[in-house]
């Protein structure tokens, strides 16, 4: 009974198409057939069974048959002169005809829906066979179309399937491979190479693998190519579809990024790359070598932490104006290494844009050319200067107490030297920073330079350590004099970036021609006394004394 159980028909379909066709079967017989009274009966509804089953179905039909037996036994003999049923001994047989009617009424309808539901099924067959086709040539076209090389090879290893894509590595049509075996599609090296993979796809397991092959045109492409194996109902493999795409283009870039990476991780220039935040996203080995900061010190902060305070905020804002209108910047910088030195470095910044336009990334190239700068006139007066605070450094100090040791041999003249050492500056520096620490010791520097004469000369000599040549001094109470208001100055409180900082000195004397005669034992034992006025305590000053040679230089605060 499946085959005619049908989606289709509703029931109100069913009852009134049943309805309409037995009381149209009623009105001819009573209307038009009334001659022939209660003979054949039967016989003018079993049209209106077929009718209502070919048009609604198998219910329909059954229905107009229940209709047909209550039309001829309770409403017939409201519109016919002659009953349907007579009363007389006939009566039995015609129940009979009445049964045998309800039993053909009832085969008839099965008859019928079963004739129709199966036309419906073939027709639905005849469409889904068509849809059928229509996917598998859309799929086809569609594969057809791909510039990836797919096809399909037996466990016999022939050729079932083939798209247009082979003949841009193999010369031959889709049709001439199908057919073919793979070894006669390919040269004995590259089945070689291929081969074991052919054994594990048969086997079983997809495989995938890369390949240079030749193309017709003499070129070489790289291939990634895939086996996929094809499984039949018992769970053996019948065969492997082919899925080569050509990544030629990939691989060249892949090969230029490569290279772009080796130049990036051996070039002698360091290279800093930030994005438009100024957040440190990648430094190379250079970049370390010459800052002192490693790629985990760098990454996530931002340039500033280079930023060596000898350039003012106008010159950063001319740099930004110009990488914004030019997209490029390029100069000479001072910056700061991570133990806090000062290096010159040539460097070029360089702005990244997208292809909207905007800009994601700032590339920094740089060299140090600190040790380049020493032969220029500039660095000449560097290299016999302090880069911090301007003051002659040691090497000009030496020099200027050598040259007047020398005059002293034409003209004789006292000279004392005074080295001083700041006490507390340490503190200073741990607190609040090297840039904090650079100020005071500008500020310092200053303050030392207003109170020595022309004829005399202040140097820094170290971190926090300065020295006086004080010419022709007029006895010690002079140089005492002097000291104290070095020291006096030094006490004022000094106010660097909204911050009142209090130091201290303590300041060792040496005089030639007691206590040296030459540079070397003038510094030396300069020195020697200063650890001697530590010893007394902070803002003091003390006289070179032979005694202080047995004195051990204390630890500096």
């Amino acid at each position: 009974m499946n085959v005619i159980i049908e989606k289709g028909p509703s029931v109100i379909k069913v009852f009134i198409t049943a309805l309409i066709v037995v009381g149209l079967a009623a009105g001819i017989r009573v209307w038009f057939l009334q001659a022939l009274g209660s003979e054949l009966i039967w016989l003018t509804f079993y049209p209106a069974v077929i009718a209502a089953a070919l048009y609604a179905g198998v219910y329909a039909g059954v229905l107009a048959t229940a209709l047909a037996c209550l039309m001829v036994v309770g409403w017939w003999p409201q519109f016919a002169d002659v009953p349907a049923l007579e009363t007389n001994v006939e009566t039995q047989f015609d129940l009979l005809e009445m049964a045998l009617f309800v039993i053909l009424g009832g085969v008839l309808s099965y008859v019928i829906g079963a004739l129709r539901s199966t036309r419906e099924t073939l027709k639905q067959v005849q469409l889904d066979g068509a849809s059928s086709v229509e996917r598998e040539l859309f799929v086809r076209s569609i594969i057809d179309a791909s510039p990836s090389m797919i096809g399909y090879w037996g466990k016999d290893l022939r050729c079932l399937y083939a798209n247009p894509a082979y003949q841009e590595w193999f010369d031959k049509e889709p049709n001439d491979i199908v057919g073919i075996a793979f070894q006669d599609l390919v040269d004995e090296e590259l089945f070689s190479m291929n081969e074991p993979y052919i054994r594990q796809v048969l086997s079983g397991e997809p495989q995938r693998f890369e390949r240079t092959l030749s193309k017709i045109d003499g070129s070489e492409g790289h291939i990634i190519g895939h086996y996929i194996p094809d499984f039949d109902s018992d769970g053996s493999v019948k065969g492997f579809s082919i899925l080569a795409n050509e990544v030629t283009v990939l691989k060249e870039t892949q090969e230029r990024l490569k290279l772009a990476a080796c130049v990036f991780e051996n070039t002698l220039d360091g290279v800093l790359i930030t994005d438009t935040d100024g957040i440190i996203l990648s430094v190379n080995p250079a970049f370390t070598e010459i800052t002192g900061y490693s790629a985990e010190d760098a990454v996530g902060q931002t340039p500033r932490i280079l930023q060596s305070n000898r350039h003012d905020q106008d010159f950063y804002v001319a740099m930004w104006d110009e990488i914004t209108t030019n997209n490029r910047w390029s100069g000479e910088i001072w910056n700061r290494r991570k133990d806090g030195d000062l290096y010159l470095e040539r460097m070029t910044i360089s702005m990244v844009r997208d292809l909207e336009g905007e800009p994601v990334r700032y590339v920094s190239v740089f060299n140090d050319i600190t040790a380049l700068r020493r032969k220029d006139e500039h660095l000449k007066h560097l290299a016999f200067h302090d880069a911090l605070t301007d003051l002659p450094n040691r090497t000009l100090l030496m020099d200027r107490v050598n040259q007047k040791l020398i005059d002293s041999d034409r003209k004789p003249c006292n000279l004392a030297l005074m080295f001083l050492d700041l006490d507390g500056f340490k503190a200073v520096n741990d607190r609040f920073g090297h840039n904090v620490g650079d100020e005071l010791l500008k500020e310092v520097a200053k303050r030392l330079l207003a109170l020595v004469r022309e004829s005399d000369t202040v140097a820094r000599v170290g971190g926090d350590e300065f020295m006086f040549i004080l010419n022709n001094p007029q006895g010690k109470a002079e140089i005492e004099y002097v000291a104290n208001r070095i020291i006096n100055s030094i006490n004022e409180p000094i106010d660097v970036y909204g911050e009142s900082l209090h130091i201290g000195a303590s300041i060792g004397i040496a005089m030639f021609p007691t206590d040296g005669d030459n540079a070397v034992d003038l510094i030396n034992n300069a020195d020697i006394a200063m650890y001697g006025a530590k010893h007394l305590g902070k803002n003091n000053i003390s006289f070179f004394a032979p005694s202080y040679g047995v004195i051990k230089p204390p630890g500096k605060n």
